[in-house]
């Protein structure tokens, strides 16, 4: 915890400064000059930019590359009007997503409500909570992704199905292992229609020369989905990393930029008894 303060107190010069403690750790938020030079307020955790908005006209558009790829899930050839994204952060592409697509409900299941507090205070997120003819609806619930479908129920007590599942959470930099595992992999896809898709946001490591856990992440989704497809999402503004979009779903898809694989390019899949003590 006081590595975590140490290094958020080092943004404290930057504009806009406001450092936040978090169920973890502490964190900080903060303007800088962006891309072009657009004003952009960040969320650092960890020493990891977590989510990042415009401060101005443009703060339902996304900041970060990658998340524009999300919006993957309207062209697999299905209506998809309600979306669960788990892992909240700042909400950059749910405020994307609700602005562009008036009929939409997104539900983003944050496991901090501290960020959630975050996302209402300095990302623009309470805007779009109410419902409106104007734009989508984002529902904000504290909740883990994982926890949150295992438990939850409509109102006649059926099991919530979703068109879509997407995963941005990650730890601090670390992805959140919980949910990448294969008995995760098996919840998403209950709760799936059966043509709808899982998106996961993946990040290589080592300035992008470590792509193992996105081997891993493949040849884990392939115990739960019959088709698996990877997407690069490079953002060279932003990260030293490399963003893959990894989609998965009950139905063949044809996704525009999807890279081919064979055999030796799928990793190990992992289970929860992996990840005992670690997540």
């Amino acid at each position: 915890m006081l590595k975590g303060l140490a290094h958020a107190l080092r943004n404290a010069a930057y504009a806009d400064y406001h450092l936040v403690r978090t169920t973890h750790e502490w964190a900080s938020v903060f303007t800088i000059e962006g891309a072009r030079g657009r004003k952009v307020r960040v969320l650092d955790v960890g020493g990891a930019f977590q989510s990042a908005t415009y401060i101005d006209k443009h703060r339902f558009e996304p900041v970060f590359e990658y998340y524009r790829m999300f919006d993957t899930v309207f062209h697999c050839d299905t209506p998809v009007r309600h979306v669960l994204m788990i892992g909240g952060g700042g909400c950059s592409w749910p405020k994307h997503a609700a602005t562009a697509h008036a009929r939409l409900t997104i539900d983003v299941a944050e496991s901090d409500p501290a960020v959630i507090d975050i996302a209402r205070r300095y990302f623009f997120v309470r805007e779009l909570e109410q419902p409106s003819p104007d734009h989508g609806t984002v529902r904000l619930i504290a909740a883990d992704g994982r926890s949150y479908l295992e438990k939850t129920e409509d109102k006649n007590g059926e099991a919530v199905i979703y068109d879509a599942i997407l995963n941005d959470a990650f730890q601090g930099a670390a992805p959140a292992l919980n949910l990448a595992t294969v008995e995760a992999a098996r919840v998403f896809a209950f709760h799936l229609r059966p043509q709808g898709v899982y998106l996961a946001n993946v990040v290589s490591r080592d300035e992008g020369s470590d792509l193992s856990f996105l081997r891993d992440t493949v040849a884990t989704l392939r115990e739960a989905f019959p088709y698996v497809q990877v997407i690069p999402c490079p953002d060279a503004d932003y990260s030293d990393e490399d963003n893959f979009l990894v989609a998965a779903s009950h139905q063949e898809l044809t996704l525009k930029d999807s890279l081919p694989y064979d055999s030796e390019f799928v990793g190990t899949p992992l289970y929860d008894g992996d990840i005992c003590g670690n997540a």
